[in-house]
C-alpha cells in the first residue's frame, strides 16, 4: 500500500515532469519555426535565382541538414504563401524600399517576401517577431548591414499592415 504523503510526491513529480515536457515543447516549437523561415528564405531565393518549380525547390529542400529540424508544416504552409502572395508582397514592399524591387540582393528580397507574409497574412504572429525574424535571418545570411535594411522597412510595412496593433504597442 501506497502511504499519502508518498502519493502526494509522486503526483507533484508527474506534473512537474508534465509540465517541463511543455516548456520544452514550447521551445523547440519555436526553434523549428526558426528553422522552417530559414530553409523557406533559401527555397525562395533559389526559386529566384533559378526559376525553379515548387515542387523541385521542396524536393531540394528536404535534402538541406536542417529539414529534420524544422516545422514541415509551417515550411510548407509560408513557403506555398509566399509563392502564392508574390505579386501583392512585391507591390506592398515597393511602398517602403528606396530602390526599384529588382535592384534589391535576392536574399533581402526573399527575407522581405516571408515577412511581409506573415505581416500581411498571419495575423496571430505578433509583429514585433516578425520582424526580429526577419532581422535575425538578415544578420545570418544578408549584406554587411542589411539586418538594418530589413528592420526599417518591416517597421514601415508593419506600421501599414498592422496599424493597430502597432500604435497599441507604442502608445
Amino acid at each position: 500500500m501506497v502511504k499519502p504523503s508518498a502519493a502526494k510526491t509522486v503526483t507533484s513529480l508527474v506534473v512537474d515532469k508534465d509540465t517541463t515536457k511543455k516548456t520544452v515543447a514550447k521551445k523547440k516549437s519555436g526553434q523549428n519555426r526558426r528553422k522552417s523561415r530559414e530553409l523557406a528564405m533559401k527555397a525562395i531565393y533559389r526559386g529566384m535565382l533559378n526559376a525553379s518549380e515548387v515542387s523541385a525547390v521542396l524536393r531540394d529542400m528536404t535534402e538541406d541538414p536542417d529539414y529534420n529540424k524544422a516545422d514541415e508544416v509551417y515550411f510548407k504552409h509560408l513557403l506555398n504563401s509566399v509563392i502564392s502572395h508574390a505579386s501583392a508582397l512585391d507591390d506592398k514592399m515597393a511602398q517602403f524600399i528606396d530602390r526599384k524591387i529588382t535592384e534589391l540582393s535576392p536574399v533581402e528580397h526573399a527575407i522581405l517576401r516571408i515577412s511581409g507574409c506573415e505581416l500581411m497574412f498571419d495575423a496571430s504572429i505578433p509583429y514585433r517577431v516578425v520582424i526580429n525574424e526577419g532581422v535575425e535571418l538578415a544578420k545570418i545570411y544578408g549584406g554587411l548591414d542589411g539586418h538594418k535594411y530589413i528592420n526599417g522597412v518591416l517597421d514601415k510595412m508593419a506600421a501599414d499592415v498592422r496599424t493597430a496593433e502597432v500604435e497599441q504597442f507604442r502608445a
